[in-house]
């Protein structure tokens, strides 16, 4: 399963595109958005993923 960035709430503050080890995040139409296909929730690098950790925004990285 991916994680998925909820448009309405994201800041395009970039906080995830950068901390993403995958590189699945990234920007389109001022809004970050997270691809699925590339998306591992950090399984393997991290113990949570990364994009929900640091968002600023509760809520706006969640699970697809």
């Amino acid at each position: 399963m991916a994680y998925k960035i909820v448009a309405s709430q994201c800041t395009a503050c970039g906080a995830c595109e950068f901390d993403c080890p995958n590189g699945a995040v990234n920007l389109k139409r001022d809004v970050y958005v997270i691809d699925p296909k590339t998306c591992t929730e950090c399984e393997g690098h991290f113990g949570t993923p990364q994009c929900a950790a640091v968002c600023p925004v509760p809520n706006t990285c969640v699970p697809a």
